[in-house]
């Protein structure tokens, strides 16, 4: 009756063959996640420490240590670390951190952001995380935190059981819970294919019922997050020609011909501010302390 709602294995191989799960739409595309930012990093890197993106980054931290998480003296492998945006703020806070990130143009930025630390607070592992082998890294429950923020290392259960293994006390993890909202791309794609955009597949809805199943203990919250930018007309037509392979969209010849005379017509002034955006999924997951945390007992302390 319940259609495996309540079998993780069910789940385990759905998520896997899922064609709309995002490493699955990564491989569609041909788009090497180890490669994709390289033309990205430093445009990332100046969004991730600007006003906005500190203050993104502390909401999410301050959200961790409403739940208990204590980052003085804290172990931290920062799974993706990209330019440091994490990495960062937890060292400021006292935590040591070990950081995870293939991307050579973001680990160049990443040790640009951290040179100012003492030697050893920041230790940068210069590879992909699904490369390591952490038995012999000796990785194994060997970090207090370990926190992955919208990440590729994250795909399927089997990925994200390999990445709560190095975890101690807590894991962290972020993920998309929902069609990705890009306010442009919404006004072109009805015009390329008829419909409109609807969520086909969640990770995030994927990651949380596994975790129920297996029996972990978590605390968890879902956000709707959006930022925006303006391009000129030309740049617009170049991201959304970069974009239309998520949606299965081919024929970039044609596709960029109706692009682009209805980008000049419905922006006469040849700039298009872009909204962008969605929902997204943040679990925190305790590995010791399994019970409701509570502020004022731990005040009593």
């Amino acid at each position: 009756m319940n259609n495996g709602l309540f079998d993780a294995d069910v789940w385990v191989k759905a998520w896997k063959e899922d064609p709309n799960a995002m490493a699955n739409k990564f491989k569609t595309m041909g788009m090497d996640p180890l490669r994709s930012f390289d033309h990205k990093a430093k445009v990332f890197n100046e969004e991730v420490f600007s006003s906005a993106g500190r203050d993104r980054s502390e909401r999410i931290i301050s959200w961790m240590e409403g739940q208990g998480v204590n980052f003085e003296g804290l172990t931290v492998l920062d799974v993706g670390a990209a330019s440091g945006g994490f990495t960062v703020p937890f060292i400021e806070r006292g935590a040591k951190v070990t950081a995870v990130e293939p991307n050579i143009p973001l680990s160049e930025l990443f040790q640009h952001n951290t040179a100012r630390f003492a030697p050893g607070q920041a230790e940068l592992v210069h590879e992909a995380f699904e490369d390591i082998d952490i038995a012999a890294k000796g990785w194994l429950n060997a970090f207090d935190l370990v926190f992955v923020s919208m990440c590729p290392a994250v795909f399927d259960w089997e990925s994200a059981e390999r990445v709560i293994s190095c975890a101690r006390q807590y894991c962290y993890i972020s993920t998309s819970a929902g069609v990705q909202e890009h306010s442009l791309m919404n006004e072109v794609l009805t015009r390329l294919t008829g419909r409109e955009t609807h969520a086909k597949s969640s990770d995030m809805a994927y990651l949380m019922q596994l975790l129920y199943l297996k029996g972990y203990s978590y605390e968890s919250i879902v956000t709707r997050e959006t930022k925006s930018k303006e391009l000129s007309v030309e740049a617009a037509i170049e991201e959304v020609i970069e974009v239309l392979p998520l949606h299965h969209i081919g024929g970039e010849e044609e596709s960029r011909k109706i692009v682009a005379e209805y980008l000049h017509t419905a922006y006469p002034d040849q700039k298009v501010v872009i909204r962008q955006g969605g929902r997204y999924g943040k679990v925190l997951i305790k590995l010791q302390d399994l019970n409701m945390y509570s502020r004022a007992a731990a005040a009593k302390q």
